[in-house]
């Protein structure tokens, strides 16, 4: 497994353009950003090519999601002083190095990738029988890999699209990253990190390739990432030296598993503007009070003194992500023997998300009243992401030969 130098652990992720958000993307994704910008290295963006692939005949309205969706990120408590926050069609580097990978990925590869039929199922009033359909996934692999992010925030269902850049990455390796001098300019790399770590690396790399001990493997890395003599080029290329292989030019990802996101919908589905079920973040106080309790609740309380089951009760759900322990213990006693009613089990469900809405709305209102802020946010971000995105094509071309 080629490894991840230090200077590359960066957390890489992106949402399509839908315009404003609801609690779903909230709990499902915002908040994990807003934890994970305090301690990696983040991008995050905005993939508007990713929406063409799907809604390439009509792309008007994606310009004005672009802006309403960046200014709930923001209104969410994602900090453009500690995230890079860019458009993706802004960074052309996207494209080239979708482009140069093309060049060598199998199409079965993209074929296999079970989204791909899963989406032409779920979209059949779309024509996807397109290219850029079918290569979105390796768009996804160009969009982590120019940035050489070390770690992608994934659920399950995406892990498989993380595997194939994975793939992806290792092939272009694999091809290119065999320098004619390789093992000679590996051999002078070593001998820049002193007489005694450039043992221990030797040690470390004997019996990783002789043994398989993944221990060495791991004391190596370690050993190269603290290395103050040796340069990015030198670094990379002692990685895939201790693995046997060629220079790392662009280092296999991780997925960083995220948790499932329990926010349902209010008909007990996964919250979904497709399924007309969801609360937006931008919701009115009053708008947000009569969704909730009109939501449906267990069909066998017909009557206030009947008897219910919160198990079978959609507001059991909201129940579990915004009430503590004593309040769903009430909620369990009082719905079984009908000593509350179905309105009173939603009030505490009502007060908890505005409560939650409220300084998102105050936020998002002072950004949506200066979109010259947001503007400047993205375009500061565009350049920040254009810098990292333009070094790693440097090396890419170089490794291709188109360095002319």
């Amino acid at each position: 497994m080629a490894a991840v130098a230090a200077q590359h652990a960066r957390v890489l992720s992106g949402m399509r353009p839908t315009g404003r958000l609801h609690l779903g993307h909230y709990h499902g994704v915002l908040r994990n950003w807003v934890e994970l910008q305090h301690e990696y290295q983040c991008f995050f963006f905005v993939a508007d090519w990713h929406a063409l692939t799907t809604d390439y005949d009509d792309p008007s309205k994606v310009p004005q999601a672009t802006w309403d969706m960046v200014v709930d990120w923001l209104a969410a408590g994602v900090n453009p002083g500690e995230a890079t926050l860019f458009v993706q069609s802004r960074v052309p580097e996207h494209a080239e190095l979708h482009l140069l990978l093309s060049m060598i990925t199998p199409l079965g590869w993209l074929e296999r990738v079970p989204t791909y039929k899963d989406q032409q199922e779920k979209l059949k009033e779309k024509d996807l029988s397109t290219y850029g359909f079918l290569g979105y996934p390796l768009l996804q692999s160009a969009d982590i890999l120019v940035y050489r992010a070390g770690l992608v925030p994934v659920g399950e269902d995406q892990v498989v699209h993380v595997e194939l850049t994975r793939e992806v990455a290792r092939r272009f390796n694999h091809i290119y990253g065999r320098e004619p001098d390789f093992e000679e300019k590996a051999e002078q790399a070593i001998k820049k990190m002193g007489k005694k770590n450039a043992k221990l690396y030797a040690g470390y790399r004997r019996s990783y390739q002789e043994q398989g001990d993944e221990a060495a493997l791991e004391a190596a890395r370690a050993l190269l990432e603290s290395q103050q003599n040796i340069g990015i080029a030198d670094r990379d290329r002692l990685f895939g030296y201790l693995e046997g292989g060629g220079k790392v030019i662009l280092p296999e990802p991780q997925p960083l598993l995220t948790k499932a996101s329990k926010m349902p919908g209010l008909d007990g589905q996964k919250m979904s503007k497709s399924y007309g079920n969801t609360i937006p973040l931008d919701a009115l106080p009053e708008d947000v009070e009569k969704s909730l309790r009109t939501m449906p609740t267990d069909p066998a309380r017909v009557r206030r003194t009947d008897p219910g089951d919160p198990a079978n009760c959609p507001v059991w759900q909201f129940h579990e992500v915004y009430s503590d322990q004593g309040v769903q213990e009430w909620v369990q006693q009082g719905c079984k023997s009908a000593g509350i009613g179905c309105i009173e089990c939603k009030q505490p469900v009502i007060d908890a998300v505005l409560a939650e809405l409220k300084p998102m709305q105050e936020r998002a209102k002072e950004y949506a009243e200066q979109p010259d802020l947001v503007r400047n946010i993205i375009n500061e971000g565009c350049e920040r992401a254009r810098e990292v995105a333009r070094e790693t094509m440097d090396e890419v071309r170089h490794a291709m030969s188109l360095d002319y």
